[in-house]
């Protein structure tokens, strides 16, 4: 049985800190991820639509940011034919009712809120990608590859 590939992360957030805490807590998990990071919204859909670019797997998105913020970027994706299957963990500051609101509205698959308890924010991870990996694994059989 051949090993499955690594997971294919994008991590979408302005503050340097919380990038490093996010990345740091990734690999310690244990699970096999790539962590490509975007700065803001902008770079994140450069990023997405580039035809080179392996599509990822997961992102995780930051809502306020400089440029494009979170809250735009994610109605794009969610918005767009070829990105709305990747799941979106948004990850922010704001205890807003209506910022939490929004995300799902736009569809997001999970709302964790800064400063970020890794225990529970790499329970959410594991949680999206395990449903998401069991269900490309399903996908792939019914079409027997």
């Amino acid at each position: 049985m051949t090993q499955p590939a690594a997971f294919e992360l994008l991590l979408v957030d302005d503050d340097e800190a919380d990038l490093m805490l996010i990345e740091e807590a990734l690999v310690l998990d244990g699970t096999e991820r790539t962590v490509t990071r975007a700065l803001d919204g902008n770079a994140a859909l450069g990023r997405l639509r580039d035809p080179a670019a392996r599509r990822p797997d997961l992102i995780v998105l930051d809502l306020n940011m400089p440029g494009m913020s979170g809250h735009e970027l994610l109605a794009i994706i969610k918005g767009d034919q070829d990105l709305k299957t990747i799941p979106v963990i948004v990850l922010s500051s704001s205890r807003a009712p209506d910022d939490i609101a929004g995300a799902y509205d736009h569809h997001a698959n999970a709302y964790v809120t800064k400063p970020v308890n890794l225990d529970d924010f790499l329970r959410v991870v594991s949680a999206v990608d395990a449903f998401f990996l069991e269900t490309t694994l399903l996908a792939s059989r019914r079409a027997g590859l």
